[in-house]
């Protein structure tokens, strides 16, 4: 019986979604961040995942471009690695400013780190958000390069397929990661286009790819006029929402259970089923 108890146990994990309203201050916000991230890791989780743009949400958009780093160096970095180490968990930064080809713009680059600080993964957003409505306007492109690579990175809870925010609106990027166990969707939703779409799209792409998805987004006004929809969640491989966060800073944390998505992929074995590759 201690046995069967023991391997049932195995079969779950903990994670964890940040949810904040980031500032134009990257100190503020890192100290926000390790404090919403101790309280997860209070909680048990061993996998935690930050918010897009969770080090600075500035007054402009070029802002980001004045903090942004060389990768493997500067105070963003330095923290996600430290706190990694710290807390021993594998910590996703959601994503933070790289350096770019360009002076004028950023990456705008998830980074995984491992329970020893060491960094395993990166990718760069590659959907670039626009909006043009009589009340307000987005143009991502004018600040940010956009990435070229569907990156899965390996963990010892699974296979985690990485993305951010308008990538969500794009079921072929998900598609083309193959088979993974989870995905993250670190996020910044307009509140405009959140109350409209944000939990449709989140769950839609955890049913398709019947998998657990991860969503931590900002949540909240920011001194830019910005308003973000927040609404982080985690939801298992049948579309259920297992926890959720209306708005402001806080954490949503559930139990990954891979037997579970396991038996719900042998009873219901559409990823085997796609036929279509590519139209």
């Amino acid at each position: 019986m201690i046995e069967k108890k023991k391997r049932k146990e195995n079969n779950t994990i903990k994670v964890a979604g940040i949810q904040m309203a980031s500032s134009p201050s990257v100190t503020s916000n890192l100290i926000e961040a390790e404090r919403l991230i101790k309280m997860a890791v209070e909680a048990g989780a061993k996998l935690v995942v930050l918010p897009e743009h969770f080090a600075i949400m500035g007054i402009h958009d070029s802002d980001k471009v004045k903090v942004r780093e060389d990768e493997g160096d500067g105070p963003i970095q330095r923290f996600l690695s430290k706190i990694a180490k710290k807390h021993k968990i594998w910590l996703i930064g959601g994503t933070i400013p790289l350096v770019s080809n360009s002076v004028k713009k950023v990456r705008n680059s998830c980074l995984v780190y491992n329970d020893k600080g060491k960094q395993m993964a990166r990718y760069d957003k590659i959907h670039l958000f626009g909006l043009d409505l009589a009340t307000e306007q987005y143009h991502e492109k004018k600040t940010i390069e956009a990435g070229n690579e569907v990156v899965v990175v390996d963990t010892p809870y699974g296979k985690i397929g990485l993305s951010a925010c308008y990538d969500l609106r794009f079921p072929e990027l998900y598609r083309a990661m193959g088979e993974v166990d989870m995905i993250v969707v670190p996020s910044a939703f307009t509140e405009t286009t959140g109350k409209a779409h944000w939990e449709t799209l989140v769950r839609a792409r955890a049913i398709e790819n019947l998998c657990y998805v991860i969503a931590p987004a900002q949540g909240g006004y920011h001194l830019s006029g910005r308003e973000t929809h927040g609404n982080s969640m985690i939801v298992d491989p049948w579309g259920v929402v297992l926890d959720h966060l209306p708005r402001g800073s806080g954490i949503v944390i559930a139990n990954i259970n891979t037997h579970y998505q396991a038996s719900l992929r042998k009873s219901l074995p559409a990823l085997k089923h796609k036929t279509i590759q590519s139209l």
